[in-house]
């Protein structure tokens, strides 16, 4: 069975099922599953410094704490325009989608962040299926507002 089919709107900014008429529409599985994995707020670490100084770790609540849900990118908020911070992000985004290479999903992920304007980090991820097809996704939009 397909999952129900998340997208995100640039509109709204943020995420949203899809309808298809008046039902919900399913498919591009692999592509809500990235996008879940991204824009969800994975529990903090220990080490991690909560950019807001609340000492909130976020997360879900529902999370196993042996496989946490979604990525530390939200720790990058209030980070300033740095080289290190584009690694930060290149390394929570890979951690983020570490579970669909485990479960089989897909064989590998190449993964590219730079800095795209003031601001304004871009990421494009594309998805190695084992099957050999892959599905490409650009995400220049999610991080504007660092400092």
């Amino acid at each position: 069975m397909a999952d129900i089919s998340t997208v995100w709107s640039p509109l709204i900014g943020a995420a949203d099922w899809q309808q298809q008429g008046p039902l919900l529409a399913s498919g591009n599985d692999l592509e809500t599953a990235i996008l879940i994995s991204l824009f969800t707020d994975r529990i903090a670490g220990q080490a991690d410094a909560i950019p807001d100084g609340t000492g909130d770790p976020r997360g879900w609540c529902c999370d196993d704490p042996t496989r946490p849900i979604g990525s530390r990118l939200w720790l990058l908020r209030r980070a300033k325009q740095t080289t290190e911070t584009a690694n930060r992000a290149r390394d929570y985004i890979i951690e983020a989608l570490q579970w669909l290479i485990d479960d089989g999903a897909v064989i590998k992920f190449d993964v590219r962040v730079q800095w795209i304007g003031p601001g304004q980090l871009g990421a494009w991820v594309v998805a190695h299926r084992a099957d050999g097809t892959k599905a490409a996704l650009q995400y220049d939009w999610a991080w504007k507002g660092m400092n």
